[in-house]
């Protein structure tokens, strides 16, 4: 399947009302495997530039511990979706947002011309399928080609941009001491 080619597509959506719903924990583990450091306010002005993204929606767990991250969305302009976290049997943290960010992203569907679904996760695939038939799919985004689900790709059809074809728009930039 084909990237986006951004030169492409920068103008072409200007005009839309365009949405993100972007699965948190899926971004921020599949991007550090990778070693990508997300700067969230460039990656919300990549959103708008690309897509034309006037609302994005981040769904991720609550830990009080992670008041600094939470401002960052929010001085960044993401919308917070929170899920609460609870402890497995095992007492590992859980706070799977997926239902949330499907549920979500149905409750709006009015509100936006097409959807970006910023996840490598295959359970959106259905979601996928649906924003298709009824023309409110424009992309998804995945952190690399490797992590993207094969249920996701066969359901976006081309239509997805990895993250590590364009990371110099969004990565954090790190300051050489001498």
């Amino acid at each position: 399947m084909k990237n986006y080619d951004h030169k492409k597509i920068e103008k072409k959506w200007q005009k839309e009302n365009n949405y993100a719903f972007i699965d948190a924990q899926n971004i921020f583990l599949e991007t550090k495997k990778v070693g990508l450091d997300i700067d969230w306010r460039a990656f919300r002005k990549f959103l708008y530039d690309i897509f034309s993204i006037k609302k994005a929606f981040i769904f991720i767990g609550y830990l009080p511990k992670n008041q600094k991250i939470y401002e960052n969305y929010k001085k960044s302009d993401f919308k917070i979706i929170f899920k609460e976290v609870v402890a497995d049997s095992n007492g590992k943290l859980k706070g799977n947002v997926d239902a949330e960010l499907v549920l979500e992203s149905m409750k709006r569907l009015d509100e936006y011309d097409k959807a970006v679904i910023v996840s490598s996760d295959g359970d959106f695939a259905c979601l996928v399928k649906y924003l298709k038939e009824n023309k409110k799919f424009r992309a998804v985004i995945s952190p690399t080609r490797k992590s993207c689900s094969y249920l996701l790709r066969k359901a976006v059809g081309g239509r997805i941009v990895y993250l590590e074809n364009s990371k110099n728009k969004f990565e954090k930039q790190t300051k050489s001491r001498a």
